[in-house]
């Protein structure tokens, strides 16, 4: 019978986020990604929403120190090696997860889903807490993963073509020191084009043709909960960034049919 010492310890990654109650985004389906991809995934919930992919009906945001505490407990025991946040939609509560991103104990690799509107056009993301996302939260990155929308924000100008993309990924990986990739899923055309600038010089962009038919509700936060459990296995960003675009990809091809609609399938087949 193996010892228990000699088995080999699964990866821990926290997932800092809010509730979707249809599961296809929020922390339901960070922990469905980070499950998928063999990395065992632990929660603080930020607020709870009542959604489903048409829209968001209700938030009930949760107080400062209940998340502070969430993620304490998450420390104390399991001392997750990736920390990935999503929606933490107020001042409150960006500064308490940037206190508490400080004191854990593994000395974590932070990815950022900069969560601020939900496609459905739902404010995720008060605005006067913009300004703590830039000076607080994007200084503890590892990797931000903006949408385009999102990445003309913390750039503060419209973003029309790769080459614009580019020079904004560029400028904000040497800004903050972090990597920064930004999803091009919102440009128009069937081209999409994903960029990765890692300060220090490299930049990538990958092309994909766009998919059709396939409500994208979740995959922002699909594609950073991917990247986070591929970090949390000890690969590089560069590396983890093209293993979650891969799952994503195949996510979307190998779609679920839900209600009358296709959406991304977390368990997808050959995507490692």
């Amino acid at each position: 019978m193996e010892s228990s010492a000699s088995r080999k310890t699964i990866p821990v990654a926290l997932s800092i986020a809010g509730s979707d109650s249809g599961a296809a985004a929020g922390i339901q389906a960070d922990l469905l990604t980070i499950t998928a991809n063999k990395v065992y995934g632990a929660t603080a919930l930020t607020c709870v929403t009542a959604q489903n992919p048409e829209g968001v009906a209700a938030i009930q945001v949760l107080p400062a120190e209940k998340i502070a505490a969430q993620i304490r407990q998450i420390d104390s025991f399991y001392r997750p090696v990736v920390v990935k946040t999503g929606m933490l939609f107020n001042e409150d509560i960006i500064s308490v997860v940037c206190a508490e991103l400080q004191k854990l104990s593994a000395g974590p690799s932070v990815v950022v889903d900069p969560v601020m509107v939900a496609s459905s056009g739902a404010t995720l993301l008060q605005p006067e807490a913009i300004s703590l996302i830039k000076d607080q939260l994007l200084p503890l990155a590892t990797l931000v993963t903006p949408n385009l929308d999102e990445a003309e924000i913390l750039v503060d100008r419209k973003l029309e073509s790769k080459a614009e993309i580019e020079e904004a990924a560029t400028d904000l990986s040497e800004q903050y020191q972090a990597a920064f990739l930004i999803k091009g899923g919102h440009l128009p055309g069937n081209d999409l084009f994903d960029t990765l600038a890692i300060s220090g010089g490299l930049l990538k962009t990958y092309k994909q043709n766009r998919i059709l038919e396939i409500d994208t509700h979740g995959s922002g936060c699909t594609l950073s909960s991917a990247i986070a459990a591929c970090l949390a296995k000890g690969h590089d960003v560069q590396t983890a960034v093209e293993m979650g675009l891969k799952y994503l990809r195949a996510g979307m091809n190998q779609p679920l049919s839900i209600g009358g609609a296709n959406f991304i399938n977390h368990f997808p087949r050959d995507h490692r």
